[in-house]
């Protein structure tokens, strides 16, 4: 088996995730989520949100991975069984406490070890095999070795994360949060100090402890190779354009790998599209070795937020498109479609007409509905800035 998992932060995100081509995703409720700030689902939308995932066949994994202080038991049992009753594929636990509670209650649910558990060695996996753990999601500072071993040795399901932010601490262990500004980081509240810029002198000079995004694109096959089971991508708190546009990258990589068709050009352009999406660099860190310091950003680092993203079509049909227009755009400009199970698709804009089919020269407020000339692209595909030309990789 072999799964691309991706994050979703809400209804919309979970939607587009899937469509895209994840086969499962990762969410988080009101309760015991590690990303507190995230929108995250009700009760209602949880449910909503199996019975969408079920019918394209796909699942959903449930985070119930925060650091539990005793208050937080109270109500756990009754949350897990409600979890049960509306067939989430798994949840993701990090205390023994979430594993002993399903397992001695009989609650039928799957338990999947966060990355939180850093688990980076066989032992540590068979414990909590031993417990009732189907899956260990492997902390992010494990390399190759570590993966192949505890795979041989544990035959547990292995999940590693291929996409997105790093952790500076250990995955999930930093308590810089709680010092700096008392919100406790492995409860959800985590402030991102190591994203912070630190002032070391008179003289106006900075220092910050920033790794590097996670990129794993040029290891895919390895990872297959070695028995990696799920690949996971960060970003529970991302937009719908950077879920859409990673997810599509990756699962279109893991397909040709898939169908012995990859070539090192498709490797080329998806980095482009997906480190221009994110704005930061990104790199394997721990796979193949151990970082250095051109993994991480050290004295100062440059995001520069781009506006590619211009809308997402809501509506298609007697050849136009209905485009929720989300940055500035303008008659004469070379744009690009994505979306589910398509190609890219480059368009010229000729014309733009408001919802009164009224024509306008310039799409400038974000939000707005504008009307396009455009054929072969369906609802739910995005609309972005022609930047890179993909038969100059491909």
């Amino acid at each position: 088996m072999i799964e691309l998992l991706a994050p979703a932060g809400n209804l919309e995100r979970l939607k587009i995730a899937l469509l895209y081509g994840a086969d499962a995703v990762y969410i988080g409720g009101y309760e015991y989520s590690l990303r507190a700030n995230a929108i995250n689902f009700s009760q209602k939308e949880l449910e909503e949100a199996v019975i969408f995932a079920h019918k394209l066949h796909k699942k959903v994994y449930v985070t119930v991975n925060i650091v539990f202080h005793n208050k937080d038991l109270e109500h756990l049992k009754e949350y897990l069984k409600s979890l049960s009753q509306m067939r989430v594929d798994a949840v993701i636990v990090s205390d023994i406490a979430v594993i002993k509670t399903i397992t001695d209650n009989n609650i039928p649910l799957e338990i999947h070890l966060s990355t939180q558990a850093s688990t980076l060695n066989y032992a540590s996996a068979l414990f909590y095999k031993n417990l009732g753990v189907k899956r260990v999601v492997l902390a992010r500072e494990a390399s190759k070795e570590d993966i192949k071993d505890i795979k041989v040795k544990t035959g547990l399901d292995i999940e590693c994360f291929i996409s997105g932010a790093m952790c500076t601490s250990f995955s999930g262990k930093c308590v810089l949060s709680n010092v700096m500004t008392n919100r406790d980081s492995n409860r959800g509240g985590c402030a991102q100090i190591c994203r912070w810029m630190f002032k070391i002198s008179d003289e106006e000079e900075i220092f910050s402890m920033t790794p590097k995004d996670l990129n794993m694109s040029t290891f895919l096959e390895e990872m297959i190779d070695i028995g990696v089971n799920s690949f996971k991508i960060e970003g529970r708190m991302r937009s719908i354009y950077y879920i859409a546009t990673v997810v599509y990258e990756y699962r279109r990589l893991l397909d040709k790998i898939m169908s012995h068709t990859l070539d090192v050009k498709d490797i080329v352009y998806s980095n482009l599209i997906i480190n221009r999406c994110a704005n930061r660099e990104s790199v394997p860190q721990f796979f193949h070795k151990m970082p250095t310091d051109e993994e991480q950003y050290y004295l100062g680092r440059e995001e520069v937020s781009n506006q590619d993203f211009l809308g997402v079509v809501l509506e298609e049909g007697n050849g136009e498109i209905l485009v929720e227009e989300r940055n500035y755009f303008k008659v004469g400009d070379v744009v690009e479609f994505f979306g589910p199970n398509m190609e890219p698709k480059t368009v010229k804009i000729d014309n733009i007409y408001d919802e009164y089919k009224n024509k306008l020269e310039i799409a400038r407020h974000p939000g707005m509905h504008v009307y396009l000339k455009v054929q072969g692209v369906s609802k739910f595909c995005m609309m972005r800035l022609k930047v890179f030309d993909k038969n100059n990789y491909l």
